[in-house]
């Protein structure tokens, strides 16, 4: 009988550990978040999603948000983390180029032209997970919680003619570029092109009036932000995927319970898989989308799709190494920061940062 209490005991004790979270678990809490583009599909299929949908539904109703996207609340992006770290955000979706001024080595993650493969740049920004998680940790009071890309940024030039069927690095010199970081516009002053700095809603204007030649941005983004409207040629060179984050306010994420934690993260680990099938889905349909098709998503743009020449890759290169990397290293401007450049991002892509 002795023996019979002690085994019930001992399961019942098993069943408790093993007893899921409820509601009351979790704490009753309304996070007050920022998200990315509202007009584009990372924030309408995923991003908006997650906060109105998928955290609340795990959580039985104790964790909600009152999202919104830059573009709703009349944001560049560029402020959105100076923004959290003062707890105006409990969370925040953010470009981590867009944090480039504070955190040089976070911009270590999205060089430009480093890969043109997606999965090789997955791998990079897992080796230097530790790294973005310090920074965002010392430089903005913020706990990371996911890491995602966008589709691939590419060259989009008004070439004048739809007759001319390819495109050369050299033709670009001289050319006025849309930019919106500091990593791409050391690329097109590597190539001998002036980069013009330009909010991405005001990119389709400005190029009907002349204020760029070309535009730098996501394949998918230039389809759905019709910029095959006032552009020619698509050059297909990758030059980033536009890595995004999701980080929360430290004082918010303290203050949360262990089991709303947890659930967080577990929820930000399958959205994080989730944004990288997406991306690249996304990234062949936008390259399709704004060429000949096939388009599941509208009429295709009818650019002139124009793939990098073996004497453009052995270029861009040397324009990543002599251009991008070297002027990264010297803002990053420490032994420290190069050093773990080189050890994680350096080492998989074969190039070193040297101050």
């Amino acid at each position: 009988m002795k023996r019979t209490l002690m085994a019930l005991t001992a399961a019942f004790g098993l069943a408790v550990l093993a007893t899921p979270a409820t509601a009351a678990d979790y704490g009753k809490r309304e996070f007050k978040v920022v998200g990315t583009w509202g007009n584009l599909d990372h924030w309408k299929e995923r991003e908006s999603r997650f906060w109105q949908k998928d955290v609340p539904d795990a959580s039985g109703g104790a964790l909600t948000a009152n999202a919104k996207p830059y573009t709703e609340l009349g944001l560049s992006g560029y402020e959105v983390m100076r923004l959290l770290k003062l707890g105006v955000y409990d969370a925040a979706h953010s470009l981590a180029t867009y944090s480039s001024q504070d955190s040089p080595a976070i911009e270590g993650t999205d060089l430009a032209g480093l890969t043109q493969d997606l999965g090789v740049y997955r791998e990079m920004i897992n080796s230097y997970r530790g790294i973005m998680k310090r920074e965002l940790d010392s430089k903005f009071n913020s706990h990371l919680m996911m890491v995602y890309a966008w589709p691939s940024q590419q060259l989009f030039c008004n070439m004048g003619s739809k007759d001319q069927k390819t495109v050369s690095l050299a033709e670009l010199k001289g050319k006025k570029i849309r930019t919106y970081s500091t990593t791409l516009g050391d690329f097109i002053e590597g190539i001998g092109g002036s980069a013009v700095t330009i909010a991405f809603a005001e990119v389709v204007p400005a190029l009907q009036k002349g204020v760029a030649d070309c535009g730098l941005t996501g394949t998918l983004p230039a389809y759905n932000a019709k910029w095959y409207q006032v552009v020619t040629h698509n050059v297909r060179i990758r030059l980033g995927y536009a890595n995004s984050f999701l980080a929360m306010n430290s004082k918010s994420w303290n203050s949360l319970t262990p089991d709303a934690q947890k659930l967080l993260m577990m929820q930000s680990a399958k959205l994080e898989d989730e944004m990288w099938t997406a991306t690249a889905a996304n990234d062949q349909r936008g390259m399709d989308c704004n060429a000949q098709g096939p388009c599941d998503i509208g009429d295709p743009g009818g650019m002139v799709a124009v793939e990098p020449s073996a004497e453009d890759k052995a270029s861009l290169k040397g324009i990543v190494e002599n251009f991008v990397v070297k002027r990264w290293a010297k803002r990053c401007g420490t032994q420290m920061c190069v050093d773990e450049f080189n050890e994680t991002i350096g080492k998989i892509v074969g190039i070193e940062a040297k101050l």
